[in-house]
């Protein structure tokens, strides 16, 4: 079963949009650009998510999830210690991204921070999905693991084909999937999270990524 979801605007967070932009986020000039950016950007953000949940099945060093066989080793830690995962999709919509467009022509500056506003909001969308999740889980004692998307690691990025097959994004959520596997809207992902046993301890979801130089490890 495909489940889609709408979801209210995560709250906001200006200094993570200036690291995107990699824009110093204490100079006025740059905060008030960031908010100029906001107020734009709120009237256009569309915030959906498609999602499924499904078994997860290991045979001869392989995965098979949703019809999906995989053996990429960054999946198998990421669902380490699981029987189930969710495959999910999810977008700030098209018009977001006529808007970035339009000021790629009138104004670059303007355009470059839009693009970590659409970072931004789609990552902090994915957080508040996964939130969702969790609340759901609690109840049974599970909770989400680190989630990974195609194109990261080994993940090969063909396996776009079968995840906007499986989730049917354009039907669900208006995603769209090039002949170069690029995603429209831009500012979208897809992502498998695998479902464990619940965990509370501070700083897991770093333990379980490879990304040894990653600000947030700090």
């Amino acid at each position: 079963m495909i489940v889609k979801e709408s979801f209210d605007a995560p709250e906001w967070d200006r200094r993570e949009i200036a690291r995107y932009a990699r824009a110093d986020a204490d100079d006025p000039r740059i905060a008030a650009l960031i908010d100029e950016c906001i107020g734009e950007a709120e009237a256009v953000l569309d915030y959906r998510v498609c999602y499924t949940v499904s078994d997860i099945l290991r045979e001869d060093g392989k995965l098979s999830f949703c019809g999906i066989s995989s053996d990429s080793s960054v999946i198998a830690k990421a669902v380490n210690g699981c029987e189930k995962l969710v495959l999910f999709a999810a977008t700030v919509g098209a018009p977001f991204d006529r808007l970035i467009t339009k000021y790629s022509r009138l104004e670059p500056s303007k355009a470059l921070i839009l693009q970590a506003v659409g970072a931004e909001r789609v990552e902090s969308l994915c957080d508040a999905f996964c939130a969702r999740m969790n609340t759901q889980l609690e109840p049974l004692g599970k909770s989400l693991r680190t989630r990974v998307s195609p194109g990261y690691g080994d993940i090969p990025l063909d396996m776009q084909l079968d995840v906007f097959r499986i989730l049917d994004c354009e039907r669900k959520i208006g995603l769209t999937l090039n002949e170069s596997l690029l995603m429209s809207p831009s500012k979208s992902v897809t992502a498998v999270a695998g479902i464990g046993a619940a965990r509370h301890i501070s700083g897991a979801a770093c333990a379980d990524c490879d990304k040894k130089d990653c600000v947030y490890r700090q």
